[in-house]
């Protein structure tokens, strides 16, 4: 008698939620969390840049902290809140980070903007930058090859601690 390996399924039902609302895909087990959001939820936001979490470019939050979507199957993430840069847009306008990079000129081509948005958003979030040197530390796992790094900093400061308008 042979044994036989378990025969994993070609594809599985998969229950995400993204940007607020519930979704059923038919995913196969080995998908990844930005695959899912690219190629089967048609949100381009999210960038694949070297698929193998060092760049950053496909940031998104997962209850608030941000991580590599390129590092995590979409199964791993039923149950727990995603946050596109889709999902980060708000009726009024924009974000205060979404303005801040406007205002600082933080991006040049745009391609890391999002996963540099939403990773500033996370790390806002997460309290842990207190100074210019966290920032640059914390936000260091994503990459700009425009060298936009000063001003995205600059960005991330000005939200963090805003300065009252001079009159």
């Amino acid at each position: 008698m042979v044994n036989q390996a378990p025969s994993v399924p070609a594809t599985q039902t998969v229950t995400l939620t993204v940007n607020g609302t519930a979704v059923e895909l038919q995913l196969a087990p080995w998908t990844s969390l930005l695959d899912a959001l690219r190629e089967y939820m048609q949100l381009t936001g999210t960038k694949k840049g070297c698929d193998h979490g060092q760049c950053g470019a496909c940031t998104v939050l997962v209850n608030g902290k941000r991580i590599n979507s390129c590092l995590t199957l979409a199964i791993m993430q039923e149950g727990n809140s995603i946050t596109t840069i889709e999902g980060l847009a708000q009726p009024e306008g924009l974000l205060p980070i979404q303005q801040a990079f406007i205002d600082h000129d933080a991006f040049q081509c745009g391609y890391c903007t999002p996963g540099q948005i939403c990773s500033a958003v996370g790390l806002m979030n997460e309290g842990h930058a207190k100074t210019t040197d966290d920032i640059r530390e914390l936000m260091s796992g994503n990459i700009c090859r425009c060298g936009a790094y000063t001003n995205i900093v600059d960005a991330i400061q000005a939200v963090m601690h805003p300065q009252p308008d001079k009159l």
